[in-house]
């Protein structure tokens, strides 16, 4: 793998607006990633309702919209298999309600034979988990939401 490969990967982050990616080629393993705090998520709900209804929305008090801002959801970096737990007879790594530091493991995909240990990147509460144990997961396919309480490694 060469410079022009690499610009190419970053040419195709580019056009496709991906945050992350990730080749492995022969013994050769490349991962990039842009700067800056992780993408924000909006409640589902409201984003559905507001385009259903042709009136205008009435405005969110400042508080709810705070607490709309601080939901983060964590995303695959990688294509593989989700795994709750370091083992089928383990506890799971995280579960809704519980808190999370930055260095903290919130789950592990696997990945061509390779256990990656995932890791919150930020302080906050779990307020869902998006994936069942064992499932498949693509790249950049949401796992987790978050409610960021702390700052963002």
């Amino acid at each position: 793998m060469d410079l022009q490969d690499v610009m190419k990967l970053l040419e195709l982050m580019e056009a496709r607006q991906l945050e992350e990616i990730e080749v492995e080629q022969g013994d050769v393993r490349i991962r990039l990633r842009k700067g800056g705090a992780p993408p924000v998520m909006a409640p589902i709900a409201a984003a559905s309702a507001a385009a259903a209804s042709p009136q205008a929305a009435p405005a969110a008090p400042d508080a709810e919209k705070a607490a709309e801002a601080s939901l983060v959801k964590i995303t695959s970096p990688m294509v593989g298999t989700f795994y709750r737990a370091a083992s089928p007879d383990g506890d799971p790594f995280i579960n809704e309600g519980d808190r999370v530091t930055p260095d903290q493991v919130i789950c592990i995909i696997e990945a061509m034979k390779v256990m990656n240990e995932i890791k919150a990147e930020m302080e906050g509460e779990v307020v869902s988990i998006l994936i069942e144990n064992g499932e498949s997961v693509e790249f950049g396919q949401p796992m987790a939401t978050i409610r960021r309480t702390g700052t963002a490694r």
